[in-house]
């Protein structure tokens, strides 16, 4: 490297700079001058080069690749993105949700997996974790939740008994509490996890058939985790290590691939199926819904600026493409503004002019003004106009990703149905997904989680909210604790 040509250093405006080491001074031992105008510049610009970090998700990385439809899935979707033979550029992010930044990548925590497909007829993003559940069920406890799962206000430490405090009042957590003590709960790298976007989506055919659906993304690496003394041990060894992985992978030319599938529901069924479908907390049984496959994601290629590439991406729910709507997932629902608002505050309102989330289509849209745009915005800036300004064209784009919803306005999230039950899933995962193996290290991780400063009002809850999810697992866990 040191014998390749080398440029010119510069100011950010192009001009060229007498020295990289040196400020200007009177004399060689006098006082540095004000006017030193490159000084100023590379002071004022390392001040201001760090953007507020993500509230969840904010430690992560990621790569770019592409999506390849493999099957022919056009009987339920009119997406072109996922139409037979389409290639597609993708960015993919990974994440942990509670800790900060310069947190270590292996302490237990979901891991976000989140993936924007720029597609011919705009961005597609889906926002998603490497498990098929969620903590909650309704948007207005997920400020709580992860505030419960962050820092306390007095100390500034993490606290396992505020954890455990909000998991115990809050009973639809179980079955994410499951997957998240359970092996899944530390993977092994990025490259060995699964991805779901967890929520049910709508797609429509081109005869508009409407269909529910969920996206799971299955690991060609396969399923491999860490214990928690191995993660433990990481966490002070290498606290970057999931980020490493990821980037030494891809530079040495190992290129991770994951299956997706998508389980599909006939429109109709919603209405009466034994649960409902559309909770978060909930998965939907595969001898109801199958898998299909869909195709292929292939991360090739590393960020070359990870400022600009990976922490600027911006990753929203509400991007949707003709084809994918949202479903009655309140979750969903509440995330559809929530993100996009999320980086608005926190890059700025021009955020999708950056070139890593700029789509690679036409864009014709009325947004002008605002810190750091860059797009020219040109009149007419109003509709309707006389003066050739882009107009909607409701017969191109006619809004069929829809449903029908009605009744009186209520705090409440779903109507009880016959296996609407906050333990019965996560029950049945301990019973008959988990082996003896995986039980014996899923009390293990309880038990060491417990024991690290909750409170014993807050355990005895814990001891029966484990005692709902399965009598004898909950049983081993207080007879443990109580022994250690």
């Amino acid at each position: 490297m040191a014998n390749d040509p080398r440029p010119p250093t510069t100011t950010d405006a192009g001009i060229g700079v007498p020295s990289d080491e040196h400020s200007l001074t009177v004399g060689p031992d006098g006082p540095i001058l004000l006017h030193d105008h490159y000084l100023i510049e590379q002071m004022a610009q390392f001040n201001r080069e760090r953007v507020p970090e993500r509230q969840p998700h904010a430690k992560g990385s990621g790569g770019f690749g592409h999506f390849e439809v493999t099957q022919d899935v056009s009987q339920w979707t009119k997406a072109a993105v996922f139409q037979p033979g389409t290639t597609t550029d993708v960015i993919a992010r990974f994440s942990t949700v509670a800790g900060e930044r310069g947190s270590p990548d292996t302490w237990r925590d979901p891991r976000g997996f989140a993936l924007k497909f720029y597609t011919s007829e705009g961005n597609y993003d889906m926002v998603g974790n490497n498990t098929p559940v969620f903590f909650v069920r309704d948007p207005m406890k997920f400020q709580h939740f992860i505030r419960s799962q962050k820092r306390r206000q007095d100390s500034g430490l993490r606290d396992h008994d505020m954890q455990w405090d909000f998991w115990t009042l809050s009973p639809e957590s179980a079955h994410q509490v499951t997957w998240l003590m359970g092996d899944r709960g530390i993977p092994k790298t990025w490259r060995h996890m699964n991805g779901y976007t967890s929520h049910t989506y709508l797609w429509v055919n081109e005869g508009g058939e409407r269909f529910w659906v969920k996206y799971h993304f299955k690991t060609d690496q396969g399923i491999e985790f860490l214990t928690q003394d191995e993660a433990d041990r990481m966490a002070g060894e290498d606290a970057d290590y999931h980020r490493r992985d990821l980037f030494e992978a891809l530079r040495g030319g190992d290129h991770p691939t994951w299956t997706m599938k998508v389980q599909v529901m006939p429109f109709e069924d919603a209405a009466d199926y034994r649960f409902n479908p559309f909770d978060l907390t909930k998965v939907w049984p595969h001898g109801d819904y199958p898998l299909h496959e869909v195709g292929t994601l292939r991360l090739t290629d590393n960020a070359v600026d990870f400022h600009s590439q990976i922490e600027q991406a911006a990753f929203q729910p509400n991007n949707l493409v003709p084809g994918i709507g949202v479903s009655p997932d309140k979750m969903l629902l509440g995330r559809v503004f929530a993100y996009a608002d999320a980086h608005r505050a926190r890059i700025g309102a021009n955020y999708q002019q950056l070139p890593v989330n700029k789509p690679q289509c036409p864009v014709h849209s009325y947004s002008k003004d605002g810190a750091m745009r860059y797009d020219l915005a040109t009149d007419p800036v109003y509709a309707p106009n006389s003066y050739g300004g882009p107009a909607a064209d409701p017969e191109r784009f006619p809004y069929v990703e829809k449903w029908d919803a009605d009744g009186e306005f209520i705090h409440a999230a779903y109507t009880k149905r016959a296996e609407d039950d906050d333990f019965g899933q996560p029950g049945t995962m301990v019973r008959e997904v988990l082996d003896d193996a995986a039980r014996d290290r899923l009390v293990d991780n309880v038990v060491g989680h417990l024991s690290d400063g909750v409170s014993p009002a807050v355990l005895e809850r814990a001891f029966d909210y484990w005692r709902n999810v399965d009598r004898g697992v909950g049983d081993r866990i207080a007879a443990e604790f109580s022994e250690g």
